[in-house]
């Protein structure tokens, strides 16, 4: 047989005119009923086997098909009077205003029409949609103008359109009937100047005489515990819409009175608009007897719970598990904890050779209820077995090579962890299994960042790869010891986290001396592997640390803590040679995540196998020293001395004199306008950089009076968590609240914020500065100036969060289908060239060093000089 090959130029969406849908059809819907008294469907209704079958046992009429092999079939509605098409309405009002009613002809000169015509042309040739699109409103505009057609001199009448379906001509109401002769008048050859395409379509058909009606596997029924059953939406309107219809046509053929025929016509008309679209504004949605809002066939597409989101473009897995997600620091940062229960219901495929069949024989033994044992087996004829407590040991002989057995996940599996939203590359993950009691996933604290978790109710999902392909892919390409560093700024993401930092910090102090015993139980409890000097009964945190650093391993940096000065200047900068710790305190700069400077190094230099093992090493390290050492945070390690009270109340009373001379100079016209800004803007901005200047020299003064070993200071200083500033807003004061950008506008009528202040008061406290702090505790204007300003910042997250969720749908969709390809280029799915090297330099981000490639240290590498 010859093979006929074609390319594919395009796709294109048509109407279903007239012809075509009794074409279509396999037969005419006649009859309301669905369903006779013996519970089988009517012959010509809505359920007729004909338009397809979904109860079993039974088959197609049209193709002999049963339930899952037949597709369904499309039947149709021969209407007693035309009906509008409600998603053509503004279609047809437009094409209805260009037209003269007389002729048909579209209203506009000779010599327009030629220059449209070519116009037409050129945007077939090279012009865009948009400019198609603006080009028929153009069109239409000039043909609106006309009242007398300029083709046959007849007059053309306004017209006038009443959302949804109602159309005026001057003040005559056209009925469907009208509105269809009207648009069967346009001929041909002037149908480009309305923007159709006349071998697709014609005006008329949007004024539907037949209608299509889908088949009953789109519209399946469901029966309930009941035995009754409960028939889709779709098929409700449909039974609605031939109930009026065959009243309609009674009515007719009995010579009914007009105002009768017309209810019944708007009626029908009613029916097939909301069959179409129920969320038509101007009409009441059909409703369910129960009261619920009926679906429409355009609710079943669009939005996020339409079709194609939510049943095409993603849908609902098998073998996968949600459910809360809680912190476990004993286990590896690549690894997950899974309850017992989740690993006895999700299985792994196990192909049965010679060398395992020994081991999926007591698998099979263990039975589905006890761990590590199985669900099913699958024989070599491919059939599925489900193991029970009366069939194990009758399958645990059968079994042999060449079957397959469908085992509970254990220890060590590879699965996939997701957290959504899932905004970037590392939202998904692959992670080795624990299988652990209890009833929430388990994940190590440090992973957090890259799926910008925590654990006050997140949930994740699991996935169980199925294949040994997926589960290769799941290591090399989603492992998490592949994704340790940033593909979006170059470092390392996965680090250091808070109390692992905070226990890091305080344990390489200068003067952090362990004894002997205490420092092996730390070194052996971390899984640390290494041996220490024998002679000496005191030990160093240094010397602990540098434990886990490779030999030939040397740097220098800064501190984060040095910029606090809080730590004297043996601890202000890290200095490592040789793989020892010799000066500095490790910090967030050292080891956290976003920006540790000596794990970053580590990961680049030594591989991601020894960077994640070094991750998990200096968070056990970081969390036993805490542990062993104890730190607790209370209310008495922000107070403050009553010297620095003082001290901070006059330098907020001198701001707040200060202010009150702004404002002064300000009404005088003294003040000095500040570029580009107004008179009143340059006093507000001046009277903030005034309270802001005095609220950062109250946290000064805090910092400067908190000792070192304090634990508040102790997290702010390590990067742990927080900063001064958050210590300050507890012990020292609050300051200015902005909100709206700004001091507070709007408040008790126009003349002040609060009737307690006097009118057109511009000061520190009427504006929003709150002077106390909130270990002192807040007045009720402070409080409600704070309340404000928190309410401003929760109304921003929700607004900005479904903005920028839209914003990143639309990129992600736009770029889905751009891949790198082996010549470098970045080519979309058709084969163009959109970058000649990805990202115009040709870096892998997550390679590089923060998105450059760092020359004098490869350089420096190859002469073998230090790592």
């Amino acid at each position: 047989m010859e093979i006929v090959k074609k390319d594919l130029q395009g796709i294109e969406f048509r109407f279903f005119g007239p012809d075509s849908v009794r074409k279509l059809s396999v037969m005419e819907v006649s009859v309301p009923e669905l369903y006779d008294q013996d519970g089988f469907p009517v012959e010509g209704g809505l359920m007729d086997p004909r338009l397809g079958v979904v109860d079993p046992g039974m088959r197609c009429r049209s193709c002999g098909g049963k339930v899952g092999h037949c597709p369904g079939h499309f039947g149709h509605i021969e209407f007693a009077k035309p009906v509008i098409h409600v998603r053509f309405g503004k279609k047809i009002y437009m094409w209805l205003s260009m037209a003269c009613p007389s002729c048909g002809r579209v209203a506009v000169e000779k010599e327009a029409r030629d220059i449209y015509e070519r116009e037409f042309q050129r945007i077939d040739n090279e012009g865009t949609n948009s400019e198609r699109a603006k080009l028929i409103r153009d069109i239409a505009k000039e043909a609106k103008k006309h009242s007398v057609c300029p083709h046959c001199g007849a007059d053309k009448p306004a017209i006038t359109y009443e959302k949804p379906t109602t159309y005026y001509q001057g003040e005559d109401k056209l009925t469907p009937v009208e509105v269809r002769e009207n648009l069967e008048k346009i001929p041909d050859e002037d149908l480009f100047l309305l923007g159709v395409d006349s071998r697709a379509f014609r005006p008329e058909w949007a004024v539907m005489t037949s209608f299509l009606v889908p088949p009953v596997t789109v519209r399946p029924c469901i029966t309930l515990e009941t035995g009754e059953r409960s028939e889709d939406d779709l098929t409700h309107k449909l039974v609605d819409i031939m109930r009026i219809n065959l009243r309609l046509r009674e009515n007719m053929a009995s010579g009914a009175p007009a105002v009768i025929i017309e209810d019944l016509w708007e009626l029908l008309q009613y029916h097939a608009t909301t069959f179409i679209d129920n969320q038509v504004s101007g009409i009441p949605p059909a409703r369910h007897r129960a009261g619920r809002i009926l679906k429409g066939v355009v609710q079943r597409v669009k939005t996020k719970q339409g079709r194609f989101r939510r049943n095409l473009a993603g849908k609902r897995v098998n073998f996968s598990a949600r459910t809360v997600v809680s912190p476990d620091a004993r286990i590896g940062v690549d690894e997950v904890g899974i309850p017992d229960e989740i690993a006895r219901d999700l299985t792994v495929s196990v192909y049965v050779t010679d060398e395992n069949v020994e081991q999926m024989k007591e698998v099979i033994r263990r039975g589905p209820e006890a761990l590590d044992g199985a669900n099913y087996v699958i024989d070599d004829q491919g059939n599925r077995l489900r193991i029970t407590d009366f069939n194990q040991e009758t399958l645990a002989e059968q079994v042999a090579p060449g079957w397959m057995v469908d085992r509970h996940l254990k220890d060590g599996d590879v699965v996939l962890m997701n957290r959504q939203p899932s905004l970037h590359r590392m939202s998904l993950m692959g992670h080795r299994v624990r299988v652990l009691p209890g009833r929430t996933f388990r994940i190590h604290p440090s992973i957090c960042a890259p799926y910008n978790a925590d654990f006050d109710g997140d949930e994740m999902n699991l996935h169980d790869p199925q294949g040994e392909e997926a589960r290769a892919e799941a290591l090399e390409l989603l492992g998490v010891r592949k994704n340790l560093r940033s593909p979006r700024f170059g470092g390392v993401i996965i680090g250091g986290w808070r109390t692992q930092i905070s226990g890091l910090f305080l344990l390489t102090q200068k003067d952090t001396v362990l004894s002997r015993e205490k420092a092996f139980q730390l070194i052996y409890d971390a899984g640390i592997e290494a041996e220490l000097p024998s002679s000496k009964k005191e030990i160093t945190g240094r010397e602990i640390f540098s434990l886990l650093l490779p030999s030939d391993f040397n740097i220098r940096f800064k501190t984060k803590a040095s910029k606090s000065g809080k730590v004297g200047e043996d601890d202000s900068e890290v200095v490592v040679k040789d793989g020892k710790l010799l000066k500095g305190v490790i910090d967030s700069s050292a080891v956290g995540s976003f920006g540790g400077r000596i794990l970053d190094r580590i990961v680049q230099e030594y591989g991601p196998d020894f960077g994640t093992d070094f991750i998990n090493k200096l968070a056990a390290l970081g969390l036993l020293y805490l542990k062993m050492r104890g730190m607790t945070v209370s209310i008495e390690d922000f107070e403050i001395p009553e010297e620095t009270h003082k001290e901070i109340n006059q330098t907020l009373s001198k701001a707040k004199r200060e202010v009150r001379n702004i404002i002064k100079k300000a009404e005088a016209g003294k003040l000095k306008s500040w570029p580009g800004m107004s008179m009143v803007e340059t006093r507000e901005s001046e009277i903030i950089h005034t309270l802001n200047k005095a609220r950062d020299e109250a946290v000064r003064m805090v910092g400067d009076v908190l000792s070192p070993s304090n634990p508040a200071a102790i997290m702010a200083i390590s990067g742990a968590r927080g900063n001064l500033l958050n210590v300050a807003l507890i012990a020292g004061a609050v300051g200015q609240q902005a909100i709206g950008g700004g001091r507070p506008k709007r408040g008790y009528y126009s003349s002040r914020t609060f009737p307690h202040f006097v009118k057109h008061d511009l000061g520190a406290e009427s504006k929003g500065f709150v002077r106390s702090s909130y270990g002192s505790g807040l007045n009720p204007f402070e409080f409600f100036w704070v309340s404000a300003s928190g309410r401003e910042g929760l109304t921003d997250t929700g607004v900005k969060t479904p903005k920028s969720g839209y914003m990143y749908r639309r990129l992600s969709n736009a770029l889905q289908d751009l891949k790198v390809e082996y010549d470098g280029t970045v080519r979309d799915s058709g084969g163009n060239i959109i970058q000649f090297l990805y990202g115009e330099d040709g870096i892998d981000v997550s390679m590089s060093d923060k998105g450059f490639i760092n020359l004098d240290r490869l350089a420096e590498l190859a002469r073998g000089g230090d790592k």
